[in-house]
């Protein structure tokens, strides 16, 4: 049996004149101890889902389980058996690290000596400043805290809202390693994140997009569906070169990309001689061009303008 399922989820906002559907129809499944990731940028409807999923939230139709019970007419059941660390830090600020962790543990009767193996290396980084209040946590301590008071009940499924916003590059890659030792312990985990790079680290992926669900598959699976070749193109003046690959006429699709622009051509067999000479014609100065293997975050976009 399937930890979380999703069957034809649909969730409105507004009145009939003004009215945004944050999610349209939306199904999806996550097996036990898998690391589910929910890839999309603001707005796609990310936390509307999880919403719904944690019970906080109702559906306007379309059904949904946790372990098998039903979000909304089991709702205790499941708000048992389920961990949420939502996007906004929301512990309690004035209370010390070990006053929060307590306080959680005990409003689900548990202790936190009692789950301590499943927290332990998470908290063993933050127990040095045991002593002090949340609120004065740097962003990366605040993460691991919410992610030690959503465990200490030993959840069979974790919803991780965006956990990794605003966190430096080591704590985000600490918090993923984290992550994939929980799994390994048989707990399902469903994390949403805009950070495409970040797909790659989950089991399965869900890129969504205004309420919709583009692809679900494992993060190389999305990336062999991108049958098409790509090329990488930089010169002396990025804007120039950008403009000047949007006129080509052979040009598909173009967009930059980090130190490069990514270019999709319409007809492949030209190749990157074509763009060379239309460039240079130009006046483009140092031109680089190279084939590229193309990742999550071009996968999106090619799936977006479908």
């Amino acid at each position: 049996m399937s930890s979380v399922t999703v069957e034809h989820i649909v969730k409105k906002y507004g009145t009939k004149k003004e009215q945004v559907i944050a999610l349209d129809n939306i199904s999806l499944r996550v097996e036990k101890g898998e690391l589910f990731g929910v890839i999309g940028p603001d707005g796609a409807g990310k936390t509307s889902l999880f919403r719904i999923l944690t019970t906080l939230l109702l559906a306007d139709s379309g059904a949904a389980t946790i372990d098998g019970f039903d979000v909304v007419k089991q709702y205790k059941e499941i708000r048992h058996r389920i961990g949420y660390m939502p996007g906004k830090f929301s512990l309690y600020q004035d209370l010390t690290v070990e006053e929060n962790l307590r306080f959680f543990a005990t409003i689900f009767n548990t202790s936190i000596e009692e789950n301590y193996e499943l927290i332990k290396e998470i908290y063993v980084q933050i127990a040095p400043f045991k002593t002090r209040r949340a609120g004065k946590l740097s962003g990366g301590m605040k993460q691991k805290l919410a992610l030690c008071c959503a465990l200490i009940h030993r959840p069979s499924v974790l919803f991780l809202d965006e956990p990794t916003t605003g966190v430096d590059a080591v704590s985000r890659k600490e918090f993923w390693e984290m992550l994939k030792n929980l799994t390994q312990q048989g707990i399902s985990i469903l994390v949403s994140t805009p950070y495409m790079d970040e797909a790659q680290l989950c089991d399965r992926v869900a890129l969504m997009q205004t309420g919709h669900i583009l692809s679900i598959d494992t993060p190389d699976g999305i990336i062999k569906k991108f049958t098409k070749k790509m090329w990488a193109i930089r010169t002396d003046i990025m804007f120039k070169l950008l403009n000047d690959l949007l006129t080509y006429p052979n040009t598909e699709k173009c967009y930059a990309f980090g130190e490069f622009h990514h270019l999709v051509l319409k007809k492949e067999e030209e190749g990157s001689k074509g763009v060379l000479h239309y460039l240079k014609q130009l006046s483009n100065k140092n031109i680089e061009i190279k084939m590229v293997q193309p990742n999550i975050e071009d996968c999106f976009i090619e799936l977006m303008s479908k």
